[in-house]
């Protein structure tokens, strides 16, 4: 099963009723994140901000979003990453400061938190979250610069990390990447205006056309219908997330210039190739495992189906029965299809392993509906470190990968057989070119290429 989601983030400018495209485009991206949401806009008297934790179509009613007028907005979906699950650490934030109102949203992490957020401190400025989103703010605050879009170039260049932003003030909304690009953010066309999404299927919802990506380093700065584009640092080698393509990105898309239904196929065609079995039944870990599940059956001729359903309507917290239900936190959110899993071998595709014990349950609820066989087949590498820039994800001693070998790995789960994709087919499937520096793996590697803080190095 897959690490928790991140965050998304959606803005459009010089658009009648923002707010309300800013909802829809927060709508399309509730996958990235569901703990909270927010959406801050423009008009002629100001910014106006309401955020709060939840999912989106439960914060913004009509009342709300009537409380938000303006022709530009920003809004942010969100999974902490840092910070944690609080409200005041909720996006996007605002601030009255040296130039104005200016409001932010962040998908990323800084991996310098603590030394700026320490030197900030220092200075004299308070802190009211935990978040790094906030410490960025801060220092734009405090640059050096006679503009906000100066000032805006000037904070980011002591910005080491992930980040890929949207900025509102009170006459331009700016869009940023870190220098290696490890989020995405894209660039599109709606109207007379622009908008930005951290997928492009947020752009499908609301009728946007897609131009192009925010490039790696680059900051966009829109004012009215005028575009400008800065690159306030050295460019170097990008280093996309690869799990955007595994698992994060919603299937339908296109994220660092990729169909991810397209590289997911092709990922699972590849592990079809690696580790073939004779199967009866090819059948997806809902709703992650789907496409490489439908590329595994090309390749083999097994056939595919749904052998297990997922509840797509388990909210964010369920109250457990107070009598004890075996492996009940599972069986709540999938349900295995006997009638078609009686008898059979089958064979389980899903995007990752991370401590195992979710892949594990799931194994023995498919051979309590009656398999004969189960083998387990990853469409990944396995994932022995954690990431630093913008997924939640375990310490690097509870990756179970991270101290056991494949064999150990297969009788954790119980699984008759484990089949991983090796880090060449992924490299193929996701076409870098570049051999291997294409796309960031540190999740697979330990080759990290900013240096996590001292303080979480594992």
């Amino acid at each position: 099963m897959p690490f928790k989601d991140e965050c998304g983030v959606f803005g459009v400018t010089e658009l009648f009723e923002a707010s309300r495209q800013t909802y829809l485009g927060l709508y399309a991206l509730q996958h990235r994140g569901q703990e909270a949401a927010g959406i801050c806009s423009r008009d002629g008297h100001g910014l106006h901000l309401h955020k709060a934790q939840g999912y989106v179509a439960d914060i913004f009613s009509q009342p709300v979003l009537d409380s938000l007028p303006g022709d530009a907005a920003i809004g942010h979906t969100r999974y902490s990453t840092t910070g944690g699950n609080v409200a005041s650490a909720a996006h996007p934030f605002l601030i009255h400061g040296r130039f104005g109102q200016v409001a932010l949203c962040h998908n990323g992490n800084l991996t310098n938190t603590a030394a700026l957020r320490d030197r900030l401190i220092a200075e004299g400025h308070t802190f009211t979250s935990p978040s790094d989103s906030e410490v960025i703010l801060a220092l734009i605050n405090r640059a050096d610069a006679g503009t906000v879009e100066d000032a805006v170039v000037e904070a980011l260049k002591l910005c080491e990390g992930a980040f890929s932003l949207l900025i509102l003030t009170q006459d331009a909304l700016l869009a940023a990447r870190d220098p290696h690009g490890f989020r995405p953010l894209a660039m599109g066309r709606l109207g007379e205006g622009f908008a930005f999404s951290s997928e492009t299927c947020g752009f499908d919802l609301v009728g946007a056309d897609y131009l192009r990506e925010v490039e790696p380093g680059e900051v966009v700065i829109v004012k009215g219908r005028e575009v400008q584009s800065r690159f306030p640092r050295e460019k170097v080698v990008a280093k996309p997330c690869v799990f955007e393509h595994v698992y994060f990105a919603r299937p339908d898309s296109n994220v660092f210039s990729r169909s991810v239904m397209g590289t997911r196929r092709e990922m699972g065609r590849l592990l079809a190739q690696r580790h073939p079995v004779e199967a009866d039944l090819i059948v997806p870990v809902p709703d992650s495992g789907v496409s490489a599940a439908l590329g595994y059956a090309e390749a083999s001729g097994i056939p595919f189906d749904f052998g297990m359903i997922r509840n797509h309507y388990v909210g964010r917290t369920f109250i457990e029965p107070k009598q004890s239900i075996r492996s009940f936190g599972v069986k709540v959110k999938l349900n295995p299809v006997r009638d078609l899993l009686n008898g059979k071998r089958v064979v389980l595709v899903d995007d990752s392993i991370v401590r195992g014990t979710t892949s594990r349950k799931i194994v023995e609820m498919v051979r309590a509906a009656g398999a004969k066989e189960v083998h387990m087949r990853i469409s990944s590498p396995p994932t022995t470190h954690s990431c630093f820039y913008g997924i939640d994800t375990p310490s690097r001693e509870q990756l179970i990968a991270s101290s056991r070998d494949n064999e150990a790995i297969r009788a954790f789960i119980e699984a008759d057989s484990l089949g991983y994709l090796t880090l060449e087919d992924l490299q193929a499937a996701v076409r870098d070119g570049q051999g291997g520096q294409g796309f960031c793996y540190a999740c697979f590697t330990g080759e990290y290429a900013v240096a996590p803080e001292a303080k979480g190095v594992c």
